[in-house]
């Protein structure tokens, strides 16, 4: 059943952050291009050595916790992360009909929490650019359990912060592994988002329920 069919039991509604409520081409734009620049800048190499050489770092933490953690590559890199966040904030875009989605689950009395992989400093960088943490029960992240949302140990440690019934909550999220690890604990609605990143093409043939605008499962 669609999701815009389903709203009667859907009781809870969980939302990741990047590339699902907010453009995921900020972050993009910051590990791949703006980190890289600023770190060659402070280490006098070229641009070109600086990238690859941030790449290699990524590669080893991909799906790991220490990947979405500003404190990490802080250390790692010996450069202010978050501060250079900050620098570029006015990057940070969110997408269309979001505030209205979220105005719409706190009318029809939802229970709604963020949900994200994202440290600590960075949804304080995205909030403070974005003011839609008011909507929110709850924000939660990784960060508080020690484990990444594509682990089952993070989704046992969300149902002791904030208890949900699987059956009646819905998970809105653009990471299919993420997405993948909430059906195997037993989250029965799941959609994704068919464009993430706007800087980037859009996604087909996708294991999941997709959307392409909020406005496409607003609820009545």
């Amino acid at each position: 059943m669609p999701v815009s069919a389903a709203w009667g039991e859907i009781k809870t509604v969980f939302l990741d952050m990047d590339g699902t409520l907010l453009d995921l081409s900020f972050d993009s734009y910051f590990w791949q291009r703006y980190l890289p620049l600023r770190y060659s800048q402070k280490n006098q190499m070229e641009f070109s050595h600086a990238r690859e050489l941030l790449q290699s770092y990524y590669k080893g933490k991909a799906g790991t916790l220490d990947w979405y953690c500003t404190d990490y590559w802080t250390n790692e890199l010996d450069i202010d992360v978050a501060a250079l966040k900050h620098e570029i904030a006015w990057r940070i875009r969110i997408f269309p009909h979001v505030e209205q989605f979220l105005g719409r689950l706190v009318a029809a009395e939802k229970q709604v929490a963020l949900v994200t992989n994202a440290h600590p400093d960075s949804i304080s960088v995205k909030m403070s650019c974005v003011p839609i943490e008011s909507y929110f029960d709850q924000v939660i992240s990784s960060h508080h359990f020690g484990c990444p949302k594509e682990q089952q140990g993070f989704w046992s440690k969300m149902m002791h912060s904030f208890p949900f019934d699987p059956e009646s909550t819905l998970l809105i999220d653009d990471n299919l592994e993420v997405l993948a690890a909430a059906e195997s604990y037993g989250i029965r609605h799941l959609i994704t988002i068919r464009q993430p990143d706007s800087s980037k093409p859009t996604r087909d043939a996708l294991p999941y329920e997709a959307i392409s605008d909020f406005a496409e499962i607003m609820p009545a």
